[in-house]
């Protein structure tokens, strides 16, 4: 399953979580931004981010109006163990992009 997150949504996230104002340049900027994101258990099902194998990163430019006005977007794709199933997914899924609604 993919979700896509701006990358201020996440600068956001880190500065709340840790303090600290971080620069996103880049997929692994990101993934690594994610990371710490998640490893906080009392946010996100522990359980869950357990049976992760993997969260993929992929960066697309969103253009507003022109070249020059854009946005970054990141593309995480969550690849999770074959025991975990659907609605579990999804619940995890849910609870991560109202995190960063909330932001």
């Amino acid at each position: 399953m993919k979700i896509r997150v701006e990358r201020e949504k996440i600068v956001k996230a880190v500065q709340k979580l840790e303090g600290i104002e971080i620069v996103l340049e880049n997929t692994g900027d990101a993934k690594e931004a994610i990371d710490l994101i998640l490893s906080k258990p009392p946010l996100f099902r522990a359980e869950l981010f357990k049976k992760m194998k993997d969260i993929v990163v992929t960066a697309t430019q969103e253009y507003k109006t022109s070249a020059v006005d854009y946005n970054m977007i990141f593309a995480l794709e969550f690849c999770f163990e074959d025991s975990v199933v659907t609605e579990q997914k999804v619940a995890f899924i849910r609870e991560l992009q109202d995190f960063f609604r909330k932001l």
